[in-house]
């Protein structure tokens, strides 16, 4: 007897073979991704590779190292600006900013990375409060091609007029093309601004706490995870936090309802700012 499965059945056992191969062959972790999120961008990987299927395209990725570094490419988030919500930066101008005055020296993480352009606008912000020169940034991602982009400085010049705009918005107290030289229509951000910067690869799926920090900055990350996924992380950046340290989200995530909700005190609701008390 021959059972005939829904083509959404089967997608779905399609998908799980593919996530469930390339974690145990390529060690990377999206089995408990946002299930909407994971199969928009795998569907969208497939018509970039020329498949049909997911099946034929998982026959791709696990016989072809280069096909996986596009998907990684393909299926990681890297929608990212400097200055990104510019309310954001003023909230940590006068929430986070007094509190890191207090420290000898001071370690902040953005998790997620990407591109690097929040790491270029923390940078500028924390010059111009006058505290760079004590702090290091340690910027992580999956994914080592942004990660490449990230550490070189360099942007495309058609974009620095909108990051101009951001940048005002978010309090800031010079001209923004004081920290970049023009050449070839790209922007390449001053090397004062890199010197203090640390960018390496680092799975939030997988891998465990690397150092102990003064800031997490993760935003716009977990809303793509599920809800294991996101405990999972929640208790990474516990973990990785100091005491009194400080946890920053992105609007739509929260630690709302997860095991360490009791942990942090809200420094600003709205911009999810938290500060670690326990």
């Amino acid at each position: 007897m021959i059972i005939h499965l829904s083509s959404m059945m089967l997608e779905d056992i399609e998908i799980n073979l593919l996530l469930e191969g390339i974690y145990r062959y390529y060690g990377f972790d999206f089995r408990n991704y946002s299930r909407v999120s994971i199969t928009r961008r795998i569907w969208h990987i497939a018509y970039i590779e020329g498949v049909k299927s997911i099946s034929a395209l998982q026959d791709k990725v696990l016989h072809d190292r280069e096909c996986m570094k596009r998907f990684l490419l393909n299926v990681s988030v890297n929608v990212t600006s400097m200055f990104r919500d510019p309310s954001f930066y003023l909230a940590l101008r006068s929430s986070v900013i007094p509190i890191l005055r207090t420290y000898p020296f001071i370690r902040i993480w953005h998790a997620g990375c990407s591109s690097g352009e929040e790491v270029y606008s923390m940078a500028i912000l924390l010059q111009e409060e006058g505290l760079y020169h004590r702090c290091r940034l340690y910027a992580t991602d999956i994914n080592e091609r942004v990660l490449s982009q990230a550490k070189a400085g360099i942007f495309p010049l058609k974009f620095m007029q909108g990051y101009t705009q951001n940048y005002l918005q978010a309090g800031g107290k010079k001209s923004f093309s004081e920290y970049y030289l023009v050449a070839d229509n790209y922007a390449t951000f001053n090397t004062s601004l890199r010197e203090n910067m640390i960018f390496s690869l680092h799975n939030l799926v997988s891998d465990n706490s690397f150092n102990e920090f003064n800031v997490i900055i993760c935003r716009n990350v977990l809303i793509y995870f599920d809800k294991t996924l996101q405990t999972r992380v929640h208790k990474l950046f516990y973990e990785s936090l100091t005491k009194f340290g400080i946890l920053t989200l992105g609007k739509q995530e929260s630690i709302g309802f997860s095991d360490y909700e009791s942990k942090y005190k809200s420094l600003d609701k709205t911009e999810k700012i938290y500060r670690r008390i326990d």
